[in-house]
C-alpha cells in the first residue's frame, strides 16, 4: 500500500513508487468532489475501444441508459502527467458519476467503494455490449423519450445497491474462494 498527500508526496515509507499519471487523475477528482469517496479508473479493452469511438456510448442497451444518465467526456491530452490538466478533468466531470476519458479509458466516482465498483461494472458492461452489438449488424437505439426518464429510474434502481446488495454478495463469493484478503 502507498499513502500520499494532496501533492503526491508519500506519507509513510513504502517500497512502491507514486504513479504520477494515476495521482494526477485521482487527486484532481478527489479535490473537486467531496462526494467522491472512491474514484475508479480502468484501461480495459472494451472501455478504451469505446472511448476511441467518435460517438462514445450509444443508447442501445438498458445498461447504456444508466451510464448516459450521468456521463461526461474528457478529451485525451496525452499521459496525464501534468497538474495543468486537473482543472479540465474537474470541469469535464462536473457532477457526473461516469467519465469517459477519450482514447484512454473509463472512470467512475461513488460515495463508497461499493457504489463506484457497481458504476464501473455497469460502465464496462455497457462498452462490452456496444462492441458486440456493433459487430452484429444494424443497431436499434433506445428512444429519446425513454432516455429522458432514465436519470430518475437509475437513481431509484441503483442508488445504494452497491453497498447494500452487490458488494456484500461479491464479498461472500470472495470469502468462498479465498478469505485470506481479510488478514
Amino acid at each position: 500500500m502507498i499513502a500520499v498527500d494532496q501533492e503526491g508526496s508519500k506519507l509513510s515509507e513504502s517500497p512502491f513508487q507514486v504513479n504520477r499519471a494515476g495521482f494526477v487523475i485521482h487527486s484532481a477528482i478527489h479535490a473537486a468532489r467531496n462526494d467522491a469517496q472512491c474514484v475508479l479508473h480502468t484501461h480495459t479493452r472494451a472501455g478504451v475501444a469505446v472511448s476511441a469511438q467518435k460517438a462514445g456510448v450509444l443508447p442501445i442497451s438498458q445498461q447504456s441508459t444508466f451510464v448516459l444518465s450521468s456521463l461526461a467526456y474528457h478529451d485525451y491530452e496525452g499521459v496525464a502527467l501534468h497538474d495543468e490538466e486537473k482543472p479540465r478533468l474537474q470541469s469535464d466531470l462536473g457532477t457526473a458519476h461516469f467519465l469517459m476519458l477519450r482514447n484512454h479509458g473509463l472512470l467512475t466516482v461513488g460515495p463508497s467503494i461499493a457504489d463506484a465498483f457497481l458504476a464501473m461494472y455497469i460502465f464496462e458492461t455497457t462498452c462490452q455490449i456496444q462492441l458486440a452489438a456493433q459487430a452484429g449488424g444494424e443497431l436499434i437505439s433506445v428512444p429519446s423519450t425513454i432516455l429522458d426518464g432514465v436519470a430518475e429510474a437509475s437513481r431509484t434502481q441503483t442508488e445504494g445497491l452497491g453497498g447494500s446488495f452487490v458488494w456484500p454478495a461479491l464479498l461472500r463469493k470472495l470469502d468462498r474462494l479465498d478469505s485470506s484478503y481479510r488478514d
